[in-house]
């Protein structure tokens, strides 16, 4: 009798701990889990931000109580909520505070702009801003003439869309010393007049640190109001996590822990509606004995909802200003082929140590000697990596030379790819294919080769680099054409994916990249509430429409962090 009352109360205990109330409960919708089968729902039930039930209408009925917030889907989709692996949260949104040059396809137009921002300058003591496209201007290249014709008076800096470049005027580079006779810095070039060797106004990669040290530091009240501005549209856009990608790097300026202060504040005021995990800045001038500090960083930002527990390597820089970092040269540049930002030695040591010390290494490379090497580091990093089990990954792959296709999953390398740039754009067709000729254009953005390869795929934006939003990103990555642009052929359309794939890479695999996957990435029990729903099931719809869909909803341990008026709550 004992035996057969205990095995009674088993069976009941279950069914009674499901009945209790849930929070919320969606029925009637295309739920797609992401979990390990890929399967399919129609309800979900939310209790105490975590999900309690997927599964059926029928099923979900035991979870509604009297004061259970029951939202019919009617077939609109249900996904877990997205999550960039690679971002700038920070200094995206103060560049948007400041002069927007993002999405002016003309020279003229950004003429204008420039012209509109320098009219509001007032008591400012710098014109500040970004975004300009180098396909905008000749070899990607603005003159400081152009510059001090609307702004002679004060320094004037504006970094490229791609963060690889900027546009200074003639009281910057006068500002900064930067004469006919000033030599290039380590990892940097100061594009010059052939003639005279003057500076045109235009600087590369690390050449753009020589005038950023005088910009004067963003204050902690403008840090944290860019922040804001990017989580607006992170919750518009369904994203309830991300990776910034170089906290204390980049044009910004202001250290890692300015970026860092700025979201444990935002956390601190319950403003921070997305899971952020960090890659904190290394420096390039610097060796292993960096890794030290970065340890500490660490354990003093550590949060509930911050995590600073990545490490950002520039290994090279883009192909566009040939500062890529290739195994042979550029087609029209014989004898140049890029130089990488680090030795072998060097860059397999700071590797090493950061895998020594638990960080998850996450490495910008664009060229496929860079990608190589960067693989050659992970594999040197193998026995402090295999134990501890860090997510490493390499960002952006413009190109991987098909030999290293198997050492991402042989050495359990992460591809983090930021498919919205796989189409033949202007930066591709006017400023890449010229420069690697026919057979490495074939290896151009290779997502699917590395999928085949059993890789495991994270995506993200790049953002402010290019949109944040993942539906754009995921129909590129299906289409291999631009979303405006179908009029032009697929780009390597062998290396398409379907929509199951870039949906994995916008969810689970960036989880999995961000170290979060236990806890968020897919709709299963037990998993954080972090949800998105979206119009309409993409599978439903044309590939070439997935861009359109729009997110109605995005939650954070089911509190909605945006909601369209288009869904009743």
């Amino acid at each position: 009798m004992k035996l057969a009352f205990a095995l009674a109360v088993c069976l009941v205990l279950p069914s009674a701990a499901a009945e209790a109330p849930a929070d919320t409960v969606f029925t009637g919708g295309a739920v797609y889990t992401v979990d390990p089968a890929r399967s399919w729902a129609q309800a979900v039930a939310i209790r105490g931000g975590r999900i309690a039930f997927v599964g059926t209408d029928t099923g979900a009925q035991a979870f509604v109580g009297p004061k259970t917030r029951v939202v019919k889907l009617e077939g609109r989709m249900l996904l877990p909520g997205f999550q960039d692996a690679h971002i700038h949260p920070v200094s995206g949104g103060v560049e948007l505070g400041q002069c927007n040059l993002n999405d002016l396809p003309k020279a003229e137009q950004v003429l204008a702009k420039v012209k509109e921002c320098a009219a509001g300058l007032g008591d400012k003591p710098w014109l500040l801003g970004g975004g300009w496209l180098l396909p905008t201007f000749p070899g990607g290249n603005p003159t400081k003439e152009a510059l001090d014709a609307i702004v002679p008076d004060k320094p004037a800096m504006l970094s490229a869309s791609d963060g690889h470049s900027s546009w200074v005027n003639s009281k910057a580079l006068a500002l900064a010393g930067i004469t006919n006779d000033t030599p290039d810095p380590k990892d940097g070039r100061i594009e010059r007049d052939p003639v005279t060797k003057a500076a045109t106004g235009t600087l590369r990669e690390s050449a753009s640190d020589l005038v950023a040290k005088h910009v004067p530091e963003n204050t902690p009240t403008e840090r944290l109001d860019g922040l804001r501005r990017t989580l607006a549209l992170l919750a518009k856009n369904g994203v309830t996590a991300v990776q910034e990608a170089s906290a204390g790097a980049g044009a910004e300026g202001a250290g890692a822990s300015a970026t860092m202060d700025t979201y444990v504040a935002a956390e601190r005021r319950g403003q921070l509606t997305v899971r952020v995990v960090a890659a904190l800045g290394t420096d390039n001038s610097r060796g292993p004995e960096q890794v030290d500090d970065l340890v500490k960083l660490r354990a003093r930002y550590t949060t509930a909802r911050v995590k600073p527990i990545a490490a950002k390597i520039f290994a090279d820089g883009v192909i566009e200003p040939r500062t890529a970092a290739m195994l042979a040269d550029y087609t029209d540049r014989p004898g140049w082929r890029g130089e990488p930002n680090f030795t072998e030695a060097a860059l397999n040591a700071l590797v090493v140590k950061l895998a020594e010390n638990d960080f998850n290494v996450h490495i910008h490379a664009i060229g496929d000697r860079a990608v190589r090497m960067s693989l050659d580091a992970f594999e040197a990093a193998q026995p402090k990596t295999s134990v501890r089990g860090q997510r490493h990954q390499i960002a952006h792959l413009e190109v991987i030379d098909p030999a290293d296709l198997p050492r991402f999953r042989k050495l359990g390398v992460i591809a983090n790819f930021q498919a919205l740039w796989a189409y033949a754009d202007d930066y591709i067709v006017d400023m890449t294919w010229g420069g690697l000729g026919p057979e490495r254009s074939r290896w151009i953005y290779p997502i699917e080769s590395v999928v085949k390869a059993g890789a495991v795929l994270a995506m993200g934006s790049d953002w402010s680099v290019s949109s944040l939003n993942p539906l754009e990103a995921i129909q590129v990555a299906v289409t291999r054409q631009g979303i405006d642009e179908p009029k032009r052929a697929p780009m390597v359309p062998e290396e398409a994916i379907d929509l199951a794939t870039g949906l994995a890479g916008y969810t689970i695999g960036s989880a999995y990249a961000n170290s979060l996957e236990k806890d968020t990435g897919s709709i299963e029990v037990g998993k954080a509430a972090d949800l998105v729903v979206i119009g309409k099931n993409l599978f439903d719809v044309p590939a070439s429409e997935i861009a359109r869909q729009k997110v109605l909803l995005t939650l954070l341990d089911g509190q909605p962090v945006y909601r369209s008026s288009e869904l009743p709550w």
